[in-house]
């Protein structure tokens, strides 16, 4: 198969969707729904774990390319895939999908208007809600509406004329409670309207007026003891509390739109164009655009409304967009939509362009790290308010025990990668105590002082752990080595992850998806790391030199000693006489010996690797 499957599966998202395949020719061969848009599309790929029909494999082996529109729910790529299907008739879908349409709820336009459900929809000014995925949950709410709104049914002509002649007589449906009789003119038509425009209202999602009616009628019906009657209510309410009356991607009041969002960096321009006709979405695309000039948000869309609308050959009256245009064009209206349907399509639109933006940058990248690594660097810059790149990034740690064994870890990234070649630990001098504060001071002069005596270059970014004392006591030495001008210094306190500036009074907060945040993390988290490592490292040699001292007749000398030349204990239990003989004196040898075989059931020695200076 000559199509790359596996790096076109990459880029699809686990989201619900609707997803195309085209052959070699660039014709769209068939077209499906899905809950999870990579799982449904991984499976025609997988033979092992899906049983794949002669179609399928025919079908499988024509694709050239794959593309796909990510929506919010399974039931709007449900929706959407109906729409395209239709439009579109894809060769394949003909063997493999039926043709079903979708219901309508319909408001007929007549007096005293009747309220049915069709599967036809027809240009005579009726109002048309839906379509509805579940036929039940539209049954429902019509069984609902219908017991609130006592409606007729007949398809009488009730003409004021035809009504005041006496033409009709009341039905059954009258008798048992079901019409109001407006046929005899026992209902006026104004009443009637207003109770439609109750209708309208739920229909279009207003259900918590009627949420609130059915439970009352619930609280009743059980006061009665009436319980077939509640129990038929407690179910009604149970599906009208989960139900949704619209779809944000099909409503018949929308006729004929396009919809057009734009999503933007320095370099490029990506557009995302939804041709909605009768309601429904029959066709998405995105455009990259390769910025020439610095051309601005409003001229870049103005350009792609037009290369869109050439395509498509698309003569739509109305353009939905995400703001304002500089720009007029004879018969066609710019709306800007603030709430309702048409805020929920540009909002769809504008999903669906972030989306393709995030998938054709990060390919990009991947073949490009350095554009990447350009682009971290600048974000960082603008995010931390630095006036110079941060390609060399130093983080300070520190790590100690009640006060004992205390170490300084230092890791150094350069263009946001670690350089592990670069770390370094400092053994703490001039510190007694649990002072985190003075070793943190002391850790900064020595890597700083030695730094310029070497005539290293400084990193344009220093960053300590720890909130406004380690911060302070890291400015200390700074300022003793007068160079406090020369880089900046930020502290990260953990428990909020607050950025904190010297001299200022208040915290930074970046966003916790912010990239500039996340190496800012993985800086700290990669220093705590390496410096508690050494630490533990130097604790449990610590501890076995005190083990070994406890040797009658070895002191600190020869315990170090013996550590040093065997590296572990289990090596010195495990060392010939000859071998200590030219470490101990024979008065030492007898006492080590006579040690281990006291202790050999229960000896409290493990066998300890010696940490390298270096990652």
């Amino acid at each position: 198969m000559s199509f790359n499957y596996r790096e076109a599966l990459k880029k699809i998202p686990g989201k619900p969707g609707v997803y195309q395949f085209w052959d070699a020719n660039g014709e769209l061969i068939y077209i499906g729904k899905a809950k999870s848009l990579k799982n449904r599309v991984s499976s025609y790929f997988n033979n092992d774990q899906f049983k794949i029909s002669g179609k399928t494999r025919v079908l499988v082996s024509k694709i050239a390319n794959i593309t796909f529109t990510i929506v919010d729910t399974e039931i709007d790529a449900w929706l959407l895939e109906n729409s395209l299907i239709k439009k579109h008739q894809p060769r394949y879908n003909i063997l493999l999908k039926d043709d079903k349409t979708y219901p309508w709820i319909v408001i007929k336009k007549e007096s005293f208007p009747r309220i049915f459900w069709t599967r036809r929809i027809i240009k005579d000014g009726s109002k048309y809600l839906g379509p509805y995925a579940s036929a039940s949950m539209m049954h429902t709410i019509l069984d609902l509406v219908k017991e609130l709104y006592p409606l007729r049914t007949c398809n009488l002509p009730l003409t004021q004329q035809n009504i005041q002649a006496g033409k009709f007589k009341v039905c059954l449906e009258y008798q048992i409670g079901n019409c109001k009789g407006p046929c005899q003119a026992l209902q006026t038509e104004e009443d009637y309207e207003r109770n439609i425009e109750d209708i309208k209202d739920i229909l279009n999602g207003k259900t918590g007026v009627v949420i609130r009616g059915v439970k009352e009628d619930l609280e009743k019906a059980v006061a009665e003891l009436n319980f077939e009657n509640a129990h038929r209510l407690k179910r009604q309410l149970e599906l009208l509390e989960n139900y949704q009356s619209k779809s944000t991607i099909v409503n018949s009041s929308i006729t004929d739109v396009d919809v057009f969002s734009i999503a933007s960096d320095e370099k490029y321009a990506f557009v995302n164009y939804l041709k909605v006709i009768n309601g429904t979405v029959i066709q998405t695309q995105t455009l990259e655009l390769k910025k020439r000039l610095d051309e601005s948000d409003d001229e870049l869309l103005s350009f792609a409304i037009s290369e869109f609308r050439t395509r498509f050959e698309s003569n739509s009256k109305e353009v939905i967009v995400p703001f304002e245009l500089n720009v007029e064009s004879e018969g066609i209206r710019f709306t800007v939509p603030k709430q309702g349907e048409k805020k929920k399509l540009l909002e769809l639109s504008q999903k669906n362009v972030l989306f393709f933006k995030r998938e054709r940058i990060d390919q990009y990248e991947k073949l490009n790290p350095e554009v990447k690594t350009e682009r971290l660097l600048n974000q960082m810059m603008k995010d931390l308010h630095l006036n110079q790149l941060p390609k060399h990034i130093e983080c300070f740690d520190n790590s100690n025990f009640q006060g004992k064994y205390p170490v300084s870890a230092i890791v150094v990234f350069k263009d946001a990668r670690p350089s592990k070649k670069d770390y370094r630990h400092f053994n703490v001098k001039t510190v007694e105590g649990p002072n985190d504060f003075a070793t943190m001071e002391e850790a900064v002069y020595r890597r700083y002082r030695r730094m310029l005596d070497e005539g290293t270059p400084l990193p344009q970014l220093v960053i300590i752990d720890g909130g406004k004392g380690q911060l302070s006591s890291a400015m200390k030495s700074l300022k003793k080595l007068g160079i406090e001008t020369q880089l900046t210094v930020i502290g990260i306190a953990k428990r909020l992850e607050e950025l904190f500036y010297p001299g200022d009074q208040y915290p930074l907060y970046l966003d916790k998806k912010s990239e500039t945040l996340k190496i800012i993390q993985q800086l700290r988290d990669e220093a705590h790391r390496f410096g508690i490592t050494f630490h533990r490292s130097k604790r449990n040699k610590g501890t076995l030199v005190t083990e070994l001292t406890n040797v009658p007749g070895i002191g600190k000398t020869s315990a170090e000693k013996l550590l040093a030349h065997f590296k572990s204990v289990k090596k010195i239990r495990e060392a010939n006489v000859e071998e200590l003989k030219t470490l101990l004196n024979q008065r030492q040898l007898k006492a080590l010996q006579d040690y281990f075989s006291g202790e050999e059931q229960a000896s409290p020695f493990q066998d300890t690797e010696q940490e390298e200076e270096g990652a």
